[in-house]
């Protein structure tokens, strides 16, 4: 049971700091919408700066389980397809799943006040991403499915534009349909310039 509140505690804390940063975000208020008093908080976290971090911690787990990072990579494609089909995959997951767009929005605001912050928004929105991607066409490139070349430059060239059209989709969300066309025409782009299939 006790768990079960911490991850209610977290989910509410996240939607709290995405919406008000950490400093608008009040414990009392946070308390309130858990339906618990400020004090029960407490019985949980020691302080607002603890739950701050848990909800980072758990933030990054998250990500890391259900998109992959350059430690724990997806399956290496074995076509062209299906690296088209991953990325669509991911790319859907990133744009949909309201823990991600919650912790993007956070990480967005809060990445010029905390230096944690602004580490995993480097990771997430650039590093992370090129790092797998990197180690994916290494392996694909030794399988004869892409042309030789630097998989870091390559990885580096496929998703810097992803992750600026997706932003763009967070502040226009009205322009998904035709964002999603975008990549989806740019992943048969990029296969159709560097695949070897």
């Amino acid at each position: 049971m006790e768990n079960n509140t911490k991850m209610k505690i977290l989910d509410e804390a996240l939607a709290f700091f995405a919406e008000n940063g950490y400093k608008g975000t009040n414990l009392r208020d946070l308390a309130a919408s858990l339906n618990i008093t400020k004090s029960a908080l407490y019985r949980h976290f020691d302080s607002k700066e603890a739950i701050w971090n848990a909800v980072l911690d758990r933030m990054e787990a998250y990500y890391i389980e259900h998109f992959g990072s350059s430690e724990k990579l997806p399956m290496v494609p074995r076509s062209c397809n299906e690296l088209i089909e991953m990325s669509m995959h991911m790319l859907d997951f990133t744009m949909h799943d309201q823990k991600v767009i919650l912790s993007r929005k956070l990480l967005i605001t809060e990445q010029f006040r905390d230096e944690r912050a602004r580490k995993l928004a480097a990771l997430h929105f650039l590093t992370g991403t090129k790092e797998m991607y990197t180690k994916l066409f290494a392996q694909m490139m030794e399988n004869g499915l892409l042309k030789k070349t630097d998989p870091e430059l390559l990885a580096f060239a496929y998703t810097s534009p992803i992750t600026v059209l997706v932003q763009q989709c967070d502040r226009e969300p009205e322009k998904e349909p035709m964002i999603r066309r975008q990549i989806e025409a740019f992943f048969h782009h990029f296969v159709s310039v560097y695949g070897k299939e």
